[in-house]
């Protein structure tokens, strides 16, 4: 062993008077280990959310969403024709959307209407294939009447607020109605709950209402045309370049937006909070560094003598840099170690126990996600490294420059 980190490593060790520094040595490496544990599982509650949103967005979403502009979307099984052949693209399929109130016997609420076709290839609903689809949309309940019901398919949050469960009939009305002697008549027509799904998204368990395609074209009057259409693709990290190559080859009336630009907002509001939160709990370590080169210095004057023989010895600058470098370094190592291994283990411990339970109405999860990325941890620890490191360099530089005659002399 170099004679620099054997030196470095006794002057970690309690000594008499050194009792003292060695005791504030033990508070620094405290204070880099609960920086670092603070950092990874907070940045791997952040990471979950991130993944959280991502998954439940897209299970809803799809991936890139074709509009046209001002005009109605009439055409769309030509456009569908020439998107599907754009390398990549998975599946593309039409749908309706629209504000709408329902009704039951029990309350009222306003809903987002969406309208989808079962025959087309990628139609689901939180996983629900398309063949299962068409039977929950098309099949519906035959009334006492006679007259076939169509089937919808809402949230729970949704059924929870209208009071309703799957069999149990409701009314969707519309503001798109007709006009009358009485004025203007909202078109109301009659459905069947024939699911009830959950997303584990509040929002969308809330809001969101599923019928047919064609029963949606026939409440809003929009005759064929369509709202738009939604792509599922391969690569979900590709869809910003094929949604410009998309928008290429269909031109200035249409315009194609992939989910990252939909949800731009959103998941920048998250990058910037996992950003801040990073730069905040960093100010622990860095507090902790502080108490490293406050460490070093009161070693450095009580060492002047030791430090006055080693270079009279024939020790260079450089070793000596070296005994002060390794000591704080040792500290910031340690405390680095107990850091990573208590914030992962304290992670894992959130991740499969529910310890923190929060309200889905407030919250869009009910309990912490966490998110354990390689990445991240390699940052964190880097970033740790990187402060000690630094807290070490002008104490163990003032130690190098001292003369061993003056040293002795005053020492």
């Amino acid at each position: 062993m170099p004679f620099e980190y054997f030196i470095g490593g006794r002057y970690l060790k309690s000594r008499q008077k050194q009792g003292f520094i060695s005791f504030i040595s033990v508070l620094s490496m405290a204070g880099v280990t609960v920086g670092v544990m603070a950092l990874i599982i907070v940045i791997a509650v952040m990471s979950g959310a991130e993944s959280f949103f991502k998954s439940k967005i897209l299970g809803v979403e799809p991936h890139i969403v074709v509009r046209q502009q001002g005009e109605r979307f009439e055409n769309y099984r030509e456009i569908i024709d020439t998107i599907s052949s754009e390398i990549d693209v998975r599946s593309v399929a039409p749908f309706m959307e629209a504000q709408v109130m329902l009704r039951s016997a029990r309350g009222m609420s306003g809903a987002m209407l969406r309208g989808l076709d079962p025959d087309y290839e990628g139609t689901e609903i939180m996983g629900l294939p398309g063949e299962k689809l068409e039977e929950k949309l098309v099949a519906g309940r035959e009334g006492e009447d006679g007259y076939r019901v169509p089937g919808i398919v809402i949230g729970k949050n949704l059924a929870s607020r209208l009071g309703v469960r799957e069999g149990d009939k409701i009314y969707l009305i519309s503001q798109r109605g007709i006009l009358s002697p009485a004025g203007h008549m909202p078109a109301m027509s009659r459905f069947a709950v024939t699911g009830i799904f959950a997303s584990g998204f509040h929002e969308y368990d809330s809001s969101l209402a599923y019928i047919h395609l064609a029963a949606a074209q026939d409440l809003l009057k929009t005759g064929d045309a369509v709202s738009g259409l939604g792509i599922k693709i391969n690569d979900i990290y590709r869809a910003d370049a094929i949604s410009d190559q998309i928008q290429e080859t269909l031109g200035f009336r249409y315009w194609a937006l992939d989910w990252m630009e939909l949800n731009r907002n959103f998941f920048q509001a998250l990058k910037l909070e996992k950003e801040v939160m990073f730069i905040i709990l960093t100010l622990i370590i860095l507090v902790a560094a502080f108490n490293i080169a406050s460490t070093l210095i009161m070693l450095v004057m009580s060492k002047t003598k030791d430090i006055a023989i080693l270079k009279a010895m024939g020790a260079t600058d450089a070793s000596i840099r070296k005994i002060f470098v390794f000591k704080g370094m040792i500290i910031g190592v340690i405390g680095t170690g107990l850091g990573t291994v208590l914030g992962i283990g304290g992670s894992l411990l959130l991740k499969h126990y529910k310890f923190i339970e929060l309200p889905g109405d407030v919250y869009y999860f009910t309990s912490l996600p966490v998110q354990l990325e390689f990445l991240d941890i390699a940052t964190i620890v880097g970033a740790a490294m990187s402060i000690c490191f630094l807290a070490t360099l002008y104490p163990a530089h003032k130690a190098s420059r001292l003369h061993p005659v003056e040293a002795l002399r005053y020492g």
